[in-house]
């Protein structure tokens, strides 16, 4: 143990405190599972605007298995690299106006 310094208020113990680095083989949390996807997918809310993609909600659950696997392999490379492509960090916002009153929203 180390000595104490003192200190105008009394004395203090002095430790060294580094952050360590964590090196695995598998990554800490594992990738979406088709389970996992397939639970997201039936609590996809439908009838809703498109986002910048312009594709609908309804295209993942209607395009079948062959859409819905290829978005999931999507979901797990962006997963692995760790980035979201640039157009998902767009967002559009349109205000819906009250009884045709554009003071109120």
């Amino acid at each position: 143990m180390e000595e104490p310094f003192l200190s105008p208020i009394g004395f203090t113990w002095s430790y060294d405190v580094r952050q360590t680095e964590i090196h695995t083989a598998e990554p800490l949390v594992p990738e979406l599972s088709a389970y996992e996807f397939e639970m997201a997918i039936e609590k996809v809310k439908t009838n809703k605007s498109p986002g910048t993609d312009h594709i609908p909600a309804e295209l993942m659950t209607a395009g079948g298995r062959a859409i819905q696997s290829e978005i999931h392999k999507l979901i797990n490379l962006i997963w692995y690299k760790e980035e979201f492509p640039e157009e998902w960090k767009k967002l559009i916002i349109i205000p819906i106006y009250k009884e045709n009153d554009k003071n109120r929203l």
